[in-house]
C-alpha cells in the first residue's frame, strides 16, 4: 500500500496472492450496475478510457455472460460496518466495489478510480474495507473577500472534492449572493446568481456533496451596512474597539437592540433559501465584537453579553426552524460562556472553528460534547495571509482538530478558506490543506502519518514524481526561515502590507521573533533552491500552465517580501524605483492569474493594497 498514494488512503487494505495482477486490457468488459447510479458508472467508464485507454460499456444487473463482466458496482443494503462505507476487492478475473448506500458506492468507486490512475492497464489483487471516521466531511470557501470564483472554477473544486470524499460545501456569503431586492450592496462584486446556485447544487448533489447554504447574519455584516439604506441596522455606525488591540472604524456588526434587524434577515433568508436543497443553515454569528458598543449597551449592561448574545441566536434559531432547516453557527463567541452552551437547542449544530496548530479543540470540544450539543470541529488550510501558505501551521492545525474532534464525537469536520485582506494567495496554494483535510478527516489513523508531498503531488497536481507537492511543501515552510512566528499569517505577507513606518504594528499579530537582515537573504537563497526545476515538472492537469504561471508568482511575491524587508531594515529612507519595478511586474501578473479562476468584481479592491505597496518606494 506504500506504494499507492491513495487520498484518502483506506483504513483496511490487504493484497491477495503474491503479486496478483487483474488485467483491464485482456478483453472488452462491461460495468455492471447493480443498484448504483448512473453518474457513478461513468465515472468510472471515464476514468478507465483515460487512464487504460478501454471502452467498456455499462450494463445494469449481472445477468450477462459473466465472463464478461470487468467491474460489478453494488448497493446493498446493510453491507457494511458504517453507512458511507465500502468494500472493495480485486480478483484474477473481475473487480467488485458494493456499499450500503449510493454515497458509499461512490466512496468505492473513487478509491478504484485512483488505482485505476497509478495501475494504468492492471490492478493489484486486493481488499479494501473503508470507512469514514467523521459522517460530515466538508470545505467552506470564502467567496465574500474580494474573490469569487467563476463556475468553471468551483466545478473543477468540486470534482477534486467529491474524488477525495469530501460530503460537504459551504460558498462563506456576506454580501455576494445577488438578492433582488439588494442590488446595490452586491453591485460590482460580480455576485453569485440564484441561477448559478441551483446549477451548483444538482452538481454537487451527483457527486453526493451536500452544497449547505451560508449567510453571516450577526457580525461580518460591514458591506451592507457601509451603504447609506442599511447604516440603521447597525450596532456601532462609528466604529468599535476590537479584542487585538486596534479600533474598527466603521460599522461591522448588526444590532440585535434594532426592530428592523429581524425583518431585514428575514427576507434574505427568503430568498436565499429556496435556491439549496440542503436542510442545513450556517447563519454565522461569528467574531460579534461590537456587541455593547453601541445601541444595544444598555441590553447588554441589563443581560450581560453572552445572555445578550446567546437571546439574537436563538431568534435566529427559531427563524431557520421555521423553515425546516438545522441551523448551523460559529461557536467562537459562546464557547466563552460555558455555562450559557447547555441552553442552546440540540438540534442546532455548532461550528468549533480554530486556525492555529494550538488551537484549544480539546478544551473547547469538550465544552460542547459534556452539554450535549452537536458540534463540527472547523480548522483552516493556512493559505490567507501568507501568498504561498503556511504548512507547518496547516498539518498541525488539521491534526488538531481531527484527533480531538474524535476524542469528544464531533459529528463533522469542516475545513476553511479565508481571503483575508485583499486574497493574495492563488487557489493552488491551499490544494495541500484541501487534500490533507481529506485525508485526515474520512479515517485519522490511517493518513496521519501519509506522505503528504507525494501524495497532493499525485492526486491535486497530477506529478507523479512527486516534484510539485514537495515544492508546494517546502514553499509553505519558506517563512520559517527568518525564525518569526505570527499569529493567522506570515512574515513576508505583512511586510507586503505594512507601510515603511509601521513595522511596530507587527506586535499586533503576536510576532514572535527579531527582524534580521540576514534571515531574509536566507530565505531569498532557499527560495531560489525550492523553485529551480518548476518549469520541467510533469503536471497532468489541464491547467498545468496556470498551475506553474501562480506557483512563480507566488515564489516573486515572498521574494519581493524578502527585498522589501531589507529595505525596511536599511531605514528605508531613499525611494526604490527597482522594488517599484518588480511591483510593477507583480501586479501584471496578478491581473492575469486572477481572473483565470475569478470574476472580475473583487479584482480592483484586492490590487489595491498591492499599489499601496508600490506607493511606498516613491515614498508615497
Amino acid at each position: 500500500m506504500d506504494e499507492l498514494l491513495l487520498l484518502p488512503r483506506p483504513r483496511q487494505m490487504e493484497f491477495l496472492g503474491e503479486n496478483g495482477r487483474f488485467s483491464l486490457t485482456t478483453s472488452p468488459k462491461l460495468i455492471a450496475l447493480n443498484g448504483g447510479t448512473l453518474f457513478t458508472a461513468r465515472r468510472l467508464q471515464a476514468a478507465l478510457r483515460q487512464s487504460a485507454g478501454v471502452d467498456w460499456e455499462i450494463v445494469a444487473g449481472t445477468a450477462v455472460p459473466h465472463d464478461q463482466i470487468g467491474v460489478i458496482l453494488s448497493v446493498t443494503p446493510h453491507a457494511t460496518l458504517h453507512e458511507q462505507g465500502y468494500q472493495l476487492t480485486v480478483t484474477e478475473t473481475a473487480v467488485y466495489v458494493v456499499a450500503s448506500s449510493q454515497a458509499g458506492l461512490f466512496y468505492g468507486t473513487s478509491t478504484l478510480i485512483q488505482l485505476i490512475a497509478q495501475g494504468k492497464t492492471t490492478l493489484p489483487q486486493c481488499r479494501i474495507v473503508d470507512w469514514p471516521d467523521f459522517p460530515n466531511r466538508g470545505v467552506m470557501l470564502d467567496i465574500s473577500r474580494n474573490k469569487v470564483s467563476t463556475m468553471e472554477t468551483l466545478y473543477g473544486l468540486i470534482d477534486k472534492f467529491a474524488s477525495w470524499k469530501f460530503n460537504q460545501l459551504q460558498l462563506y456569503t456576506e454580501h455576494t449572493f445577488a438578492y433582488r431586492q439588494h442590488q446595490p450592496i452586491w453591485e460590482g462584486d460580480s455576485p453569485m446568481t440564484a441561477e448559478e446556485i441551483l446549477a451548483l447544487d444538482a452538481y454537487c448533489r451527483d457527486r453526493f456533496i451536500e452544497l449547505v447554504p451560508n449567510q453571516n447574519s450577526f457580525g461580518h455584516m460591514h458591506h451592507w451596512l457601509n451603504h447609506p439604506d442599511y447604516i440603521h441596522l447597525a450596532e456601532a455606525p462609528d466604529g468599535s474597539e476590537t479584542p487585538w488591540n486596534f479600533r474598527y472604524e466603521g460599522p461591522f456588526g448588526l444590532s440585535p437592540a434594532v426592530a428592523e434587524t429581524m425583518p431585514f434577515l428575514r427576507g434574505l433568508y427568503d430568498e436565499l433559501l429556496p435556491n439549496f436543497s440542503s436542510r442545513q443553515f450556517n447563519i454565522g454569528a461569528d467574531e460579534t465584537w461590537d456587541l455593547g458598543q453601541g445601541k444595544s449597551k444598555a441590553l447588554v449592561e441589563a443581560k450581560g453579553e453572552g445572555r445578550a448574545y446567546l437571546d439574537f441566536v436563538l431568534e435566529l434559531y427559531r427563524e431557520v426552524k421555521s423553515r425546516e432547516r438545522t441551523m448551523q453557527f460559529w461557536g467562537d463567541i459562546i464557547v466563552k460562556y460555558p455555562d450559557l452552551v447547555a441552553e442552546l437547542p440540540r438540534d442546532a449544530i455548532a461550528l468549533e472553528w480554530g486556525y492555529e496548530a494550538d488551537h484549544p479543540f480539546d478544551q473547547n470540544s469538550r465544552i460542547f460534547a459534556q452539554s450535549g450539543i452537536p458540534f463540527y470541529v472547523c480548522p483552516g488550510t493556512s493559505s490567507w495571509n501568507s501568498v504561498g501558505g503556511r504548512t507547518e501551521n496547516t498539518i498541525g492545525n488539521l491534526q488538531n482538530a481531527a484527533e480531538n474532534g474524535l476524542k469528544h464525537g464531533a459529528i463533522g469536520y469542516l475545513m476553511t478558506d479565508w481571503g483575508d485582506r485583499g486574497h493574495w494567495q492563488p487557489l493552488p496554494v491551499s490544494y495541500l490543506g484541501f487534500g490533507y483535510g481529506a485525508a485526515v478527516s474520512w479515517a485519522y489513523d490511517a493518513n496521519k502519518e501519509m506522505d503528504i508531498a507525494a501524495t497532493i503531488s499525485r492526486q491535486a497536481f497530477g506529478d507523479a514524481t512527486g516534484g510539485m507537492g514537495q515544492l508546494a511543501y517546502n514553499l509553505g515552510n519558506i517563512h520559517r526561515q527568518t525564525e518569526i512566528k505570527l499569529h493567522n499569517g506570515n512574515i513576508f505577507f505583512h511586510i507586503l502590507q505594512l507601510a515603511p513606518d509601521k513595522l511596530g504594528n507587527l506586535a499586533i499579530f503576536n510576532a514572535k521573533g527579531e527582524l534580521k537582515a540576514e534571515q531574509f537573504e536566507v530565505a531569498l537563497a532557499e527560495l531560489e533552491r525550492i523553485m529551480a526545476g518548476l518549469d520541467e515538472m510533469p503536471l497532468d492537469s489541464p491547467d498545468a500552465d496556470l498551475i506553474k504561471q501562480e506557483y512563480h508568482w507566488a515564489a516573486d511575491m515572498l521574494r519581493h517580501g524578502c527585498q522589501r524587508a531589507l529595505w525596511m531594515l536599511a531605514g528605508a529612507q531613499t525611494p526604490a524605483p527597482d522594488l517599484a519595478a518588480d511591483a510593477d511586474r507583480l501586479i501584471a501578473t496578478y491581473r492575469t492569474i486572477w481572473h483565470a479562476r475569478n470574476r472580475p468584481g473583487g479584482f480592483e479592491a484586492s490590487v489595491a493594497r498591492m499599489e499601496k505597496m508600490r506607493s511606498h518606494y516613491y515614498g508615497d
